[in-house]
């Protein structure tokens, strides 16, 4: 990505390396009041407005980037269309949404960008720090912005194709969203069978497993499908039907998936 912040227009300032026009974080939820606090931190000129506010914060910046739901993205972006110029940028931090959602600005002459932190964000002080940071832009010059401002915010910039967004954020739901899910799941079974403080004795293992993962990929595999125990597993079937029915479903669909990944490391291995 350090290709993508040389040439970026109007970078005349002393310290170019580190320049960014003035930006305006429309949107005073989670993401908008983390990326705020993230501009802080960074010195980065930055004003945090909520949607009432955000027509005048964008006459007051050259950049504005949309830290609202997907489905008002576009209704935010009209809002602010008028104060182009002279608000050169407009991005938004949607994972899936596509920059099509930005045409009212780049109708009147904008160039938008988007830039998803891909790190979970569960209140308004989320640490950014070291984050990946899916970028996209309009032309080199949005892309080059996208990465200069994920850098100062503490991320790693990455490029998503435009046509690919949905299946990059579904990957990334599954790794967050979907996680959580199953935790829930495996906590809650432990409940049903008497067993108290669940996610206290399961976060240990949830963690480890993770780490192993991010080191070793699908070598993380244990368990008994990894290692061709049938009978542990079909006890492990006959139980959920006797205790937790509804989770049946989820585990045949996880076991048949973990059962390819041991048979593509098995083949590997020979």
């Amino acid at each position: 990505m350090r290709e993508l912040e040389r040439d970026l227009p109007d970078a005349t300032a002393p310290h170019a390396d580190d320049w960014l026009p003035p930006l305006a974080v429309v949107g005073a939820g989670r993401a908008g009041r983390s990326i705020a606090a993230a501009a802080e931190l960074a010195g980065v000129p930055a004003e945090l407005a909520g949607r009432e506010q955000a027509l005048e914060a964008s006459r007051r910046a050259e950049v504005a980037l949309l830290c609202v739901p997907d489905a008002e993205i576009a209704d935010a972006c009209a809002t602010i269309a008028v104060a182009v110029p002279p608000l050169r940028f407009v991005g938004h931090v949607s994972g899936a949404t596509t920059l099509d959602a930005l045409a009212p600005a780049r109708e009147r002459g904008a160039e938008t960008f988007s830039l998803h932190p891909l790190q979970t964000i569960l209140d308004g002080s989320a640490d950014l720090t070291g984050a990946p940071g899916a970028v996209s832009g309009s032309n080199p010059a949005a892309l080059r912005l996208a990465a200069r401002l994920a850098e100062r915010l503490g991320m790693r910039p990455f490029e998503v194709p435009e046509e690919q967004r949905a299946a990059y954020h579904a990957a990334a739901s599954i790794a967050s969203n979907l996680l959580v899910a199953l935790e829930e799941s495996s906590a809650e079974l432990l409940d049903r069978i008497g067993i108290e403080d669940a996610r206290e004795l399961l976060a240990p293992l949830v963690l480890r497993t993770a780490a192993n993962w991010a080191e070793r990929g699908p070598e993380a595999l244990t368990g008994p499908i990894a290692r061709g125990d049938g009978a542990t597993v079909e006890r492990h079937l006959a139980a959920l039907h006797d205790t937790a029915p509804e989770l049946l479903p989820l585990y045949e669909a996880l076991a048949e998936r973990a059962s390819e990944l041991a048979t593509r490391r098995a083949e590997a291995r020979a």
